[in-house]
């Protein structure tokens, strides 16, 4: 199996800020806790995890809805995380709450979610297996 290599770049801009620059050329700041010198410039790591599991599937239900023509006019995706109180403190349990904007059939909405959670989201297959993930979809 090939594997094909990504990369990302941080620049340190702060106490313990970073700018991140993706192979793509996107960017976004890090920022750590204000325990460790972070000054709110920016979502910690483990918000960016989270943001990461949910772009990436927000991503494949949109691409799966559109290949269907359904009419979403918006998604939206709450997500969030339980940690093991330990360290390091790693994420045990995710719950996803996707909320679809427009007459989109409630059968292929769910279906896309399902789909995208449990099979096609690489970022949710990077994370360790024992990391439960629920998700509920919803029609607004």
């Amino acid at each position: 199996m090939a594997e094909r290599w990504m990369k990302a770049h941080l620049t340190q801009v702060g106490p313990a800020a970073f700018e991140a620059t993706g192979g793509s050329g996107g960017t976004l700041i890090v920022d750590g806790s204000p325990e460790i010198g972070g000054e709110g410039r920016g979502m910690r790591p483990m918000e960016l995890l989270l943001s990461a599991v949910a772009s990436c599937s927000a991503m494949d239900v949109v691409n799966i809805l559109r290949k269907q023509k359904e009419p979403l006019e918006k998604l939206e995706i709450s997500i969030e995380g339980a940690r093991e109180d330990t360290t390091p403190s790693p994420y045990r349990k995710l719950v996803m709450v996707f909320t679809a904007h427009g007459p989109v059939n409630a059968h292929k909405f769910e279906r896309a979610v399902s789909l995208s959670v449990e099979k096609y989201c690489s970022v949710r297959a990077s994370l360790a297996p024992d990391v439960a993930v629920s998700w509920e979809a919803r029609i607004v």
